[in-house]
């Protein structure tokens, strides 16, 4: 989630960043190749991707993060709404001010669970949607805070999520129920905007950004399920936000809001691979399935064709 203040009018930041990386931008560094758009989406509508699960079909599922909505998509097709969330009588989204569906997870049976933050106690929380149900929230979470990245372990059937406003990461029962503070420290706080942002699970560990401090974090979960201590894995990666794992080794790609997307190896080098030349238009987050690239782009600062790209990955 990078989601700024300006939501209806760009940064200057923003603009100087974009303008930049147009002017040098080149065509996509491998181990990425052959970028195009798949899916445009429809601004107006709302229709700004957040986050992105894939199948094992391929079909992505997205959270269109302002219109309350959890999507499939397949490449060329026109979104079909799974879901839509309930409005908040009066949404005050810490941040935002206006209600956000964040990260979203998939399990093997088809079960969407989602992140929601309207600043209301009666809706912020986990939501799940299962195949033909109805959304409905499995565990409550603070108003005051902005959950965002969601990642499912499904071999001890938790649910881990980020909080941006807070800078904790929760854990709950998949079932739903209580959630209870799993992690915490200074490198998972903001220091203007939002901290712990994107999150995976891999190999025995849980990986998050830190949007204001530009890093990639790895916490090893213990033998009893605790976190153990937070390790900084990259640093120098301004308005970094979700990513994914590009195999079974710590080589990752992480979406950034100053429209790039970056390859991050395990010493902590990165390399940008795609620009706006690429289609980029504030990327929000990666999913990796096979040799596909999957890239969504919310346009939140850049205020135009929110869309869905797709890349070839080279291992």
């Amino acid at each position: 989630m990078h989601v700024r203040t300006s939501l209806t009018t760009l940064s200057a930041t923003a603009v100087l960043l974009a303008s930049a990386a147009t002017a040098t931008a080149t065509a996509a560094t491998q181990p990425l190749s052959a970028p195009h758009i798949t899916n445009h989406f429809q601004l107006a509508a709302s229709q700004q991707p957040e986050n992105i699960t894939v199948d094992h079909t391929g079909a992505a599922y997205l959270t269109f993060s302002f219109a309350r909505q959890i999507v499939r998509v397949t490449p060329g097709s026109r979104p079909h709404v799974l879901a839509t969330l309930p409005a908040p009588a009066k949404a005050n989204t810490p941040n935002l001010g206006k209600a956000f569906v964040g990260g979203i997870a998939r399990a093997d049976d088809g079960t969407l669970y989602v992140t929601y933050a309207t600043g209301t106690a009666d809706l912020t929380g986990v939501w799940v949607v299962r195949p033909g149900g109805r959304p409905h929230r499995i565990a409550a979470l603070p108003a005051d805070g902005l959950p965002n990245g969601l990642a499912l372990d499904q071999h001890t059937n938790k649910l881990y999520v980020t909080d941006s406003v807070h800078g904790v990461i929760y854990r709950l029962p998949a079932c739903g129920g209580k959630a209870t503070v799993w992690a915490k420290g200074t490198q998972l706080e903001p220091t203007t905007f939002a901290g712990a942002n994107g999150l995976k699970l891999h190999n025995g560990s849980v990986w998050a950004t830190n949007l204001d401090r530009g890093t990639v974090l790895r916490i090893p979960v213990t033998a009893k399920g605790t976190a153990g201590k937070i390790e900084v894995r990259a640093t120098g990666m301004p308005s970094i936000d979700d990513f994914a794992f590009t195999g079974h080794g710590d080589t990752l790609l992480a979406a950034r809001d100053d429209n790039q997307v970056d390859l991050v190896r395990p010493d902590g080098t990165h390399t940008t691979v795609l620009t706006p030349a690429d289609g980029l238009q504030t990327p929000t987050s990666i999913a990796v399935h096979g040799s596909k690239v999957y890239v969504p782009s919310a346009a939140y600062m850049t205020g135009k064709d929110p869309n869905l790209l797709i890349a070839r990955l080279g291992r």
